[in-house]
């Protein structure tokens, strides 16, 4: 007997980021953050970094290195409380594929 709940199961994702976090299990291991430099880093599963600039985000640009640190992630999504600031691994992969459309400038 089919439910609804086997067909949101077995469903297949169609977005190809989609695909790669929630079929093939990529994550988001590990997250720095430099102030100085401006950056997030993002260590995920396969070895590979993600990084993007902090001040994208307001509240984290203007959050103290101890906010900073005060997050929760669960692998596919940060979230700080006290921020009331989420950022995804989706958001991070659609980041770094814009960029490679995204001309060099000399």
């Amino acid at each position: 007997m089919n439910t609804s709940k086997d067909k949101i199961e077995n469903k297949r994702a169609s977005d190809p980021i989609d695909q790669l976090i929630f079929e093939g299990g990529l994550r988001m291991k590990k997250i720095w953050f430099d102030q100085d430099l401006d950056l997030i880093i993002v260590l995920l599963n396969n070895k590979k970094i993600l990084k993007r600039p902090l001040s994208d985000f307001k509240q984290l640009a203007d959050a103290t290195e101890q906010q900073l640190n005060q997050f929760d992630n669960d692998g596919i999504g940060i979230y700080w409380p006290d921020l009331d600031e989420d950022l995804s691994l989706r958001g991070f992969l659609k980041y770094e594929l814009a960029k490679m459309d995204t001309p060099l400038v000399a």
